[in-house]
């Protein structure tokens, strides 16, 4: 049995030497639907449940919302990002490092070993960059 829950999240990034307008800096409103796997819970309060959706929503928040949400998400090994990186510190404003380049292909991934990394059975991580525009990891 699968369940999937959505959630949204603004954050703020640049593909520096992309040959498009990504490489500038600029934001999305993103949205994440992450889907778990596991048999069906026997009795008790979780009864009929794979995983109560509220225990769900407190994994991602804290794992993936709480930190990519309102940040500025760059890739460490990059010279140029990072030095955007270290003057918004300066101001005390939110930044977030990754060790790739932020594409959503690559958030994606790092957002499903987050949550695997947490405990959770997660089996696929679908993150929308806009409207019509997404990646969706499945593990392996």
């Amino acid at each position: 049995m699968k369940i999937t829950k959505i959630f949204t999240f603004d954050s703020s990034h640049m593909l520096d030497g992309h040959d498009g307008k990504c490489q500038n800096l600029h934001g999305h409103t993103y949205k994440l639907e992450i889907t778990v796997s596991d048999g069906i819970i026997k009795g008790g309060a979780k009864d009929g449940m794979v995983m109560d959706f509220t225990d769900l929503k407190a994994i991602v928040k804290q794992h993936i919302t709480d930190p990519f949400d309102h940040a500025f998400i760059y890739h460490g090994g990059n010279g140029r990002e990072s030095q955007i990186a270290a003057l918004l510190e300066s101001w005390n404003m939110k930044t977030l490092r990754l060790s790739c380049r932020t594409t959503a292909e690559n958030m994606a991934v790092e957002m499903y070993g987050r949550l695997k990394n947490a405990g959770l059975n997660v089996c696929s991580v679908k993150l929308w960059e806009t409207p019509t525009s997404c990646a969706e990891y499945e593990g392996g």
